[in-house]
């Protein structure tokens, strides 16, 4: 049987237990300020997310039903376009810098093989690509004609030429060797012409020949 004392200790806890006092919501506090942020956005021009509303004066905001009188609240300073969230990339250009003179390529730092990780096809249709355009620069200046292009093309697409230098090396070579026998073909003409002279000279004067002796027997 708990004592009096006893008896006035629980009592009241059990009256708060039964009957647990009422706190306010916070729904019943706060103001539906959807309209207005999604003006203000409208007005400011960005996101809602980026909108921010004065906490002090959600009475005065909530009453702004225009674009007017939101313009005016973001005159005042009520609404605020938040700053753009910094992301900061130097970290980023830090490793990419120490990436391109070859750190942090290891063996640890790869995944995939190494077809999968550059292409052969890939650096092939560069390589091709970069040649091709020589020599379509090439015909253009006047440096070759069609049908050296033509013969570089298809040794280009045969994987004769490693690299641009090897087809400029080529060029060259071809273009003296080109010159060298338009040069022998000159001088080959030019033997056979003073031949063809020579013959034509000696038979006329085997014929002039024969005809005075024809006249001396006469």
């Amino acid at each position: 049987m708990p004592t009096t004392s006893a008896r006035l200790i629980f009592e009241p806890l059990n009256d708060l237990q039964d009957n647990p006092p009422t706190r306010p919501t916070a729904t019943s506090k706060m103001v539906n300020l959807r309209t207005q942020k999604r003006l203000a956005a409208s007005v400011v021009g960005c996101g809602k997310r980026k909108i921010w509303l004065d906490p002090n004066e959600t009475s005065e905001i909530a009453n702004a039903n225009s674009r007017q009188t939101i313009r005016k609240l973001v005159q005042d300073g009520l609404i605020i376009r938040k700053p753009v969230t910094m992301h900061s990339r130097a970290r980023a250009r830090a490793l990419t810098a120490a990436r391109r003179i070859g750190r942090h390529r290891g063996f640890g730092k790869r995944k995939g093989t190494a077809d999968a990780r550059m292409p052969s096809q890939i650096l092939w249709m560069r390589r091709l690509r970069v040649l091709r355009r020589l020599l379509v620069k090439y015909r253009a200046a006047g440096k070759i004609d069609k049908h050296l292009y033509h013969e570089l093309y298809h040794l280009s697409k045969g994987n004769t030429f490693k690299h641009k230098r090897a087809l400029v090396e080529h060029i060259h070579k071809a273009k003296a060797e080109k010159a060298r026998e338009r040069v022998i073909k000159e001088e080959m003409d030019a033997k056979r012409a003073k031949t063809k002279a020579a013959r034509e000279r000696r038979q006329e004067r085997v014929q002039q020949k024969r005809a005075a002796q024809i006249g001396d027997e006469e």
